[in-house]
């Protein structure tokens, strides 16, 4: 039988979370409740007002965040050899009843990390703001650039599901705490040649405001994003293994800098001289920048063409249950 447990980070959901915990289905073995230094005490709250023996209360001494939250519930299930974990908010906009959907592919083998996407149906945005509905959809196409994940959208949905035989190879500690959890959940899922599956899901907005500033958080979020894509780039395509996408790569960068910088020579002289370049010199410049452009689009289909497909969770469950069981006699 699999054994599943959720984590509920818990941050200002007192009025929420009992709810929650209520409607979370008789399969889950065990429910993580992590009090994330909540001003509203909400894990002290549950505690006293909850009685399903499902439920262990965790509490932080200082807010980590949700990622924060979320690596400590983490922590518990494989202490408490759990199968899967799910991971859901506090805030009522994540419909437990989801969660066998969320574990099906799993215990299937068909994924090793799920996560919800709230932009599979046209039906399911009708209750999303367009600004956000906009933000979305731009962020999940830089999240596709730098996590590797070309056919997953919704990037920032945290309703997940993870096999804890593939959670064991992440590194837990290097993982952001705060609102970056979940790209980079992604990125090192891609690291280790993770398959994530999207879940179908529908938005559901409440009456509280949102703590995420995007004026102060988007120059981060970017600066990010750029570090985990060439994070990934040197160590899926230099370090680990030189394939044809290296060479794509390389090519099409070498060449884009050498039209770039032959052409811009040209052009600062025929300023300062006045005399105009001749058609000759603007193909030379045109010439390496428009191969170089088809040697990078060929490098983003390659990776396209090379997301995970074979779900690591079956063999690595195979590896811990050898790993742990007793020597035969």
């Amino acid at each position: 039988m699999t054994r599943i447990a959720v984590t509920i980070p818990s941050y200002k959901v007192r009025a929420q979370v009992l709810d929650v915990i209520a409607r979370i289905p008789l399969q889950v073995q065990r429910i993580y409740v992590v009090d994330d230094k909540c001003p509203q005490q909400s894990g002290l709250f549950v505690q006293q007002h909850c009685t399903d023996p499902r439920v262990r209360v965790i509490f932080h001494e200082e807010n980590q965040g949700v990622g924060g939250a979320v690596r400590m519930g983490y922590r518990a299930a494989l202490e408490e050899g759990m199968d899967i974990v799910v991971k859901v908010d506090g805030d009522g906009q994540m419909d437990p009843a989801l969660i066998p959907h969320f574990t099906r592919p799993i215990e299937r083998g068909k994924a090793d990390y799920t996560k919800g996407n709230r932009f599979y149906r046209p039906e399911s945005l009708k209750g999303m703001p367009p600004i956000r509905l906009f933000g979305n959809a731009a962020l999940s196409f830089i999240n596709k650039l730098s996590t590797g994940y070309w056919s997953i959208m919704d990037p920032t949905n945290g309703y997940t599901a993870i096999h804890t035989a593939v959670l064991r190879e992440l590194p837990l500690h290097k993982l952001e705490q705060r609102y970056f959890f979940e790209t980079d959940m992604l990125y090192h899922l891609n690291t280790i040649r993770a398959v994530v599956h999207d879940v179908p899901m529908d938005a559901v907005y409440a009456d509280e405001e949102s703590s995420l500033k995007v004026s102060k958080v988007l120059p981060e979020f970017m600066l990010k994003h750029i570090n985990r894509f060439f994070k990934r780039y040197v160590y899926l395509y230099l370090l680990r293994d030189f394939n044809l996408g290296s060479l794509y790569s390389l090519l099409g960068v070498a060449l884009c800098v050498l039209g770039v910088l032959f052409g811009g020579w040209h052009w600062l002289r025929s300023l300062s001289t006045g005399a105009p370049a001749t058609s000759g010199t603007v193909m030379l410049a045109a010439l390496p920048l428009i191969i170089g452009i088809q040697f990078i689009i060929a490098f983003l289909h390659h990776d396209v063409e090379h997301v995970p497909t074979e779900p690591l969770s079956n063999d690595l469950a195979e590896l811990d249950d050898d790993r742990f069981s007793p020597p035969k006699a």
